[in-house]
């Protein structure tokens, strides 16, 4: 859910206010091992909180169109926010909005990454669960050689492969238009965006590096064109 959501609700403690929660709406990423990134300008109030004390909340939801939201799945990500200096950060946010390169490198804007320490997942009805980062993070070691690459996978298959990109949409998802493009490749799927429309498809197994990534990415087509064939 973090992976495939674009936005989420931020709450921080506002400390013109004594210390009462603030909620926000921000657009978010997230690095290879889900962690949530934020691009946010440090005259928001919600920068200013996090100023102030850097514990946030974030609430990701998968509830949009259900006739009953509350039926639907949420989870709550708490964890500290921290400034963020890495360089794939700023792409993976750029690459999931592309519209915010118009003023990413505005002084008062800067990245900022989630440290998780735990989560609560509301799946359902009676599926409520606290998570802990470990069991909610991936595990990245082994899989640098992919985020070395990812730059090249995804402007390889925009360029070369974009009806590909329109199969995974229309056949994997159920979801109409042309124009699809792919914005990342993590270790365990990659992200798609048309217009203000996000999708993502998962892998069928974690990759580690380009040629996991091609291979996954080949079997999903193959998946795609066999239920188009149906």
């Amino acid at each position: 859910m973090i992976r495939r959501c674009d936005r989420a609700t931020l709450a921080t403690l506002h400390p013109d206010s004594d210390g009462w929660p603030y909620g926000s709406l921000v657009l978010t990423a997230c690095a290879h091992d889900s962690s949530p990134i934020l691009l946010i300008s440090d005259l928001a109030e919600h920068t200013q909180a996090i100023a102030a004390d850097d514990r946030v909340s974030l609430l990701f939801d998968n509830v949009a169109g259900l006739d009953d939201p509350l039926t639907g799945a949420r989870v709550t990500v708490m964890g500290t926010a921290r400034r963020s200096a890495d360089p794939a950060d700023r792409a993976r946010y750029l690459a999931r909005h592309p519209s915010a390169a118009g003023y990413a490198d505005f002084a008062d804007f800067n990245f900022y990454r989630v440290a998780v320490i735990r989560a609560h997942l509301v799946a359902g009805f009676g599926e409520i669960h606290w998570i802990g980062s470990d069991a909610l993070l991936f595990d990245t070691q082994g899989s640098a050689a992919l985020g070395e690459a990812e730059a090249d996978i995804v402007a390889h298959m925009n360029r070369d492969h974009a009806d590909a990109i329109d199969l995974y949409a229309r056949n994997l998802l159920g979801l109409d238009g042309d124009g699809w493009r792919l914005t990342g490749v993590d270790p365990e799927g990659a992200d798609l965006r048309l217009g203000g429309r996000v999708a993502r498809v998962g892998f069928d197994k974690p990759v580690a590096d380009a040629e996991g990534a091609r291979a996954e990415l080949v079997r999903l087509v193959k998946r795609a064109r066999a239920r188009n064939e149906a």
